[in-house]
């Protein structure tokens, strides 16, 4: 029997579509992805040919304190147009909240889906969290895209047995470098210009390592944002001692070059549910050094084995950095290491979670684990 899955999301980031064309592929699936926009105003990517079942819905988005919030009443009629046997929602947006009351008033399973963890959400005030009690208290199943947002799940009183894991994972083989890869930039720094992402000290770290090196060091810059003046003119007031290059908002196309030709990814976020950054730069076989406020932190990162999770502290960041920039040898075992951390998240391992929570949700008998990749 057909499993008929409406998966409602707030946008499509280029990096999800084999996700979406992966569950749509899987075998007995039926799927109807609604989305509530294509892309939030501060993004640049373009939507490409999509060959998977989806709608976007008409965009109705209102800004509160620089935060995107969806209000799609119609989400309703494209749920009523498709009669699915289970609905899933990622988020707690006005659309998702209409989808999930769609759910129970027609007696169909719901499945809550998040990229947040205990971590990134700790911070939640009152209605937030209590918005997420109702919800959970009327859900089937849950899927989460780490460890951290099982433990999240656990924390709202939610049995371990109706748990499932979907990673957030991109294309491990285009992001695979060859035996002929040349790489000749020191730093890479890949998101947005912006506070919580904090360029500037990914600058200080290249300025900091540049001195212990007493060389000048190289660092490439990826991504749009606010801070981007502000980082131009701390760059030009070091460039005898780094070497900055600035290249913007990039096609998913164009990424994997730019992170071949790295030696080390800087990923200090203070906050980041997960970080798809960091699945390039491991696929891309580079050690990644980041914060603990990252999701891949202690999951797709590991301290000293394929990188460094540390706080924000330019001493320790740039020692790291000047002894894998000076060490083959530490650097090839982490580089190696990366690679394979990044070889469990896979679209097919990531479909097959949705699918098992699903089947869970819905009475159905959950398929064996696919691949090597846990369940929750």
């Amino acid at each position: 029997m057909m499993l008929r899955i409406s998966l409602v999301s707030n946008e499509l980031p280029p990096y999800r579509i084999p996700f979406f064309e992966a569950l749509d592929r899987m075998p007995g699936v039926s799927l109807q992805a609604l989305f509530c926009t294509r892309r939030e105003p501060n993004r640049h990517w373009e939507t490409p040919e999509l060959n998977f079942g989806h709608e976007f819905l008409r965009e109705r988005i209102i800004t509160i304190k620089g935060r995107y919030i969806h209000n799609n009443p119609g989400v309703v009629a494209a749920l009523h147009r498709f009669s699915p046997n289970v609905i899933i929602t990622g988020g707690f947006n006005p659309t998702h909240l209409y989808a999930f009351a769609f759910a129970v008033a027609r007696g169909i399973p719901h499945v809550a889906m998040t990229d947040g963890t205990d971590r990134s959400e700790k911070g939640l005030g009152r209605w937030h969290k209590a918005v997420r009690r109702m919800v959970y208290a009327r859900s089937s199943a849950f899927i989460a895209a780490s460890k951290g947002g099982t433990r999240l799940h656990h924390g709202y009183g939610v049995a371990d047995d109706a748990c499932f894991r979907s990673c957030l994972c991109v294309d491990n083989d285009l992001f695979s470098p060859s035996p002929e890869t040349r790489r000749d930039v020191d730093f890479l720094f890949c998101g947005r210009i912006e506070a919580v992402k904090n360029p500037l000290f990914a600058f200080d770290v290249a300025l900091a390592t540049a001195r212990k090196l007493g060389r000048r060091t190289s660092i490439m810059f990826v991504g749009a944002g606010p801070q981007e003046d502000e980082l131009r003119e701390l760059a030009a007031r070091h460039a005898d001692l780094v070497t900055a290059s600035f290249h913007g908002f990039m096609s998913h196309d164009d990424l994997p070059r730019i992170y071949q030709a790295a030696r080390l990814f800087l990923f200090p976020t203070s906050w980041d549910p997960w970080g798809v950054v960091a699945n390039e730069a491991c696929a891309a076989g580079l050690p990644v050094l980041v914060t603990p406020e990252a999701g891949v932190a202690g999951e797709l990162v590991l301290h000293e084995h394929n990188g460094y999770v540390q706080a924000l502290d330019v001493e320790s960041w740039s020692a790291n950095a000047a002894r894998l920039l000076t060490h083959q040898d530490e650097w090839a075992r982490l580089s190696c290491n990366s690679t394979a951390m990044a070889s469990e998240y896979t679209y097919a391992n990531a479909a097959g979670g949705v699918v098992d929570a699903c089947r869970h949700a819905t009475g159905r008998r959950p398929t064996a684990t696919v691949g090597n990749f846990p369940r929750a």
